[in-house]
């Protein structure tokens, strides 16, 4: 019975071992496959940010252009490195740990194969002691020699059980060393190369000619403002071939044919003054050629 109780203990033991195993490793793989899924995530975000910054960009000045141009590409850069870092957590780490449920579930039916063996043998125990209690010899030789028949199979599984279940703790050490090695590294290799980039990136802001583009815009709204309320250079600026602006022109081209028909009025008076008029019409005319200098 000594034997039996040390039997139990080592049952126990096992059982707690594979089901720990079943837990934490089921919670690592939970909790890594939603870390690699957040990352996935993170990425299509960046790229994302990566597609406004270029937009953005196209709307700046040189400077500022240039500068979020290349924040951009490098960003870009990243999450290059990112899809790699995704792809090499499911790969070396997520599915190591799905692939850990078909080994828990072998142990595990070990186990049980184990525990029905022992109970076996524990019911031939009882049944050999009801016969002493009752002593008759020959049922209890028979019985004895059931018992031993059923400790030498006890015996034989339980060795079996120890070799797999010590193979079982071997491998999970192992493969715990494994996996969160690979986790490690894979970190380290994105982040190592995720600073490089990130140190260009931060050294391109760094020189970025604020003044530059502050002048450039301040030349725009000057050139704007000049646009608004005076009229351009070509229009204002007499040429070397032609003595007069090209507004002045019309001026007196307007002026002249009002005399003109101030002159056939005088001939053929009509109803009416025509001379004032015509007058209007010539303000309204110079009002015209004006007007489109104004709006724009």
């Amino acid at each position: 019975m000594n034997t039996v109780l040390f039997r139990d203990s080592q049952v126990r033991v096992m059982e707690n071992t594979v089901t720990n195993a079943e837990k934490y490793f089921g919670q690592f793989c939970s909790l890594l496959a939603a870390y690699t899924r957040k990352t996935a995530r993170l990425r299509d975000k960046a790229d994302q940010l990566v597609k406004q910054l270029i937009d953005f960009a196209n709307t700046e000045n040189p400077e500022m252009r240039v500068t979020l141009r290349n924040l951009a590409e490098d960003l870009a850069k990243v999450q290059d490195y990112r899809q790699a870092q995704v792809e090499r957590l499911e790969t070396k780490v997520v599915n190591p740990l799905k692939l850990y449920g078909t080994q828990i579930k072998q142990t595990r039916a070990e186990i049980k194969k184990f525990k029905h063996v022992r109970n076996n043998e524990i019911k031939q125990l009882e049944k050999l002691e009801k016969l002493r209690q009752k002593s008759p010899s020959d049922r209890q030789m028979i019985a004895e020699t059931s018992v031993q028949r059923a400790s030498v199979d006890a015996s034989h599984t339980t060795h079996q059980l120890e070799e797999t279940v010590d193979a079982f703790q071997k491998q999970k050490l192992r493969d715990l060393q494994k996996i969160f090695s690979d986790f490690v590294t894979i970190e380290m290799v994105f982040h190592t190369k995720a600073v490089e980039v990130y140190s260009s990136a931060f050294q391109a802001l760094d020189n970025y000619d604020l003044e530059r583009d502050v002048e450039d815009f301040r030349a725009k709204m000057r050139g704007v403002c000049g646009h608004y309320n005076a009229q351009p250079l070509t229009d204002t600026t007499p040429s070397a071939a032609v003595p007069w602006s090209l507004p002045a022109q019309r001026d007196r081209s307007i002026i002249r044919s009002q005399r003109r028909e101030e002159e056939a009025s005088e001939d053929h008076p009509a109803e009416g003054d025509p001379v004032e008029d015509l007058k209007g019409l010539g303000r309204d005319s110079i009002n015209r050629m004006r007007t489109p200098h104004v709006e724009k």
